[in-house]
């Protein structure tokens, strides 16, 4: 059987000049997520696969890559069902883990716990632009933090970063999940159907006001619930104005302090934001993840043509580990998203060191080749990259590669010059 060259569906080799964008956004997430007082952590790639079957993921849980029993514990011909074969999987996101981690460490870690964790997930996902098989996830979590506050630490760290990085004028779309079940309440709607309620409204960019209408109608909801619930979309503003509007017309199916929380968000945000971009309140936010419990958000980009992020409260899920409820709120940026406009924009790291190439001789004597490293040694100690590597005969051809590489000074150097370097 011939070896195969092409990575895994879904999966991709780096080359080095994204490589080098990549480990700069990497550097540039630790730097501003420290500076807002997050600590780095890590967990496995591989989690239970009771953990990641919660039904807390979505649809998720159907894309997990499981992982066999091994060894005298794999015994396929006793297997009834998949549970018998099957005891791991590759996590599918970070915040599971997470959870799972908090719940097994609360007592050394401090309260609130803000954690940064950068790493692969992967989901059997069907593959398209910007959507990988394998692909690094970067989150920022306060956990033990009830209070607004969490949310308003998490869009602000996010949002600088992304300035960071050169975008401007993207938006945050802000939503709560209880706004959503007042909104479904007020029209009508039975609390077991919120959920696919809530699944029909998410189509909404895609199929319009007029499409959730029929596809509500299509899986036999009422008339008059279907009618009266797409009303408040057409009545309710992108704004601070907005949430009150949704305080008001929906009093006795919503609690004062959602509405009120999410107004202080808002507008504290815009008040102390060091980047360009727009917060906008958005009634048909869902967010597809089942464990969201409150607030709700994601990063939208007119370059991409959708969301480059998103996270949200999630105060249940420590709970399904300890069984005592921990406030926890979280924010995801899409690294690779990111990445790849980056690389589509021609984006040049900023902070990229000078770079040198000294190109030697075959016929170098080792006393110049002494030389050249002791000038290598030399130039690295200033904070330059030097690359030292064999003269090809080709040498026109080598230093057009090494040019294309970033390499702006390049040095012959042959037997008869070296003591001239």
């Amino acid at each position: 059987m011939a070896l195969k060259k092409k990575p895994v569906t879904g999966m991709k080799d780096m080359m080095p000049a994204e490589m080098e964008i990549r480990d700069y956004v990497i550097g540039q997430i630790k730097e501003t997520y420290r500076a807002f007082g997050f600590s780095s952590i890590e967990t496995p790639c591989v989690e239970h696969i009771e953990n990641l079957c919660s039904k807390q993921g979505g649809d998720n849980e159907k894309l997990i890559f499981k992982i066999l029993k091994r060894g005298e514990k794999l015994k396929i011909e006793e297997a009834k069902e998949e549970k018998d074969v099957v005891d791991g999987g590759l996590r599918y996101d970070l915040t599971v883990p997470l959870s799972r981690y908090y719940a097994n460490n609360a007592n050394e870690l401090p309260s609130p716990f803000k954690a940064l964790q950068m790493g692969n997930v992967w989901r059997a996902d069907r593959p398209q632009r910007g959507r990988f098989r394998q692909f690094m996830q970067c989150d920022i979590d306060i956990l033990g933090e009830p209070g607004n506050l969490a949310e308003i630490e998490l869009i602000l760290a996010t949002t600088t970063l992304l300035g960071k990085l050169d975008f401007k004028n993207f938006t945050i779309r802000i939503n709560d999940r209880r706004i959503l079940k007042a909104m479904a309440a007020y029209s009508g709607f039975a609390e077991s159907d919120y959920e696919n309620v809530f699944i029909i409204l998410d189509k909404m960019d895609k199929i319009g006001l007029d499409g959730v209408a029929a596809e509500l109608e299509e899986n036999g909801y009422a008339k008059g619930s279907v009618e009266k619930y797409l009303q408040l979309f057409k009545e309710i503003t992108n704004d601070v104005e907005g949430v009150r509007y949704c305080k008001e017309k929906l009093e006795g199916f919503l609690a004062d302090d959602a509405a009120a929380s999410l107004e202080m968000i808002i507008t504290s945000v815009e008040s102390a934001k060091e980047a360009d971009f727009c917060m906008k309140f958005d009634p048909t936010l869902v967010r597809g993840m089942s464990y969201y419990t409150g607030t709700i958000f994601e990063i939208s980009m007119d370059e991409f043509g959708g969301s480059v992020g998103g996270g949200g409260r999630y105060d249940e899920m420590i709970g399904k580990f300890t069984g005592q409820n921990t406030p926890a709120v979280g924010f995801s940026i899409g690294f690779e998203r990111i990445v790849m406009l980056l690389l589509e924009r021609g984006y040049q790291v900023p902070t990229a060191a000078q770079k040198k190439a000294f190109l030697i001789d075959k016929k170098m004597p080792k006393e110049g080749m002494l030389k050249i490293l002791n000038l290598a040694k030399a130039e690295r100690a200033l904070g330059k990259q030097v690359m030292i590597v064999n003269m090809k005969k080709n040498k026109k051809f080598q230093k057009e590669q090494l040019m294309e590489q970033g390499y702006t000074e390049i040095v012959d150097c042959y037997a008869d010059n070296v003591e001239q370097l």
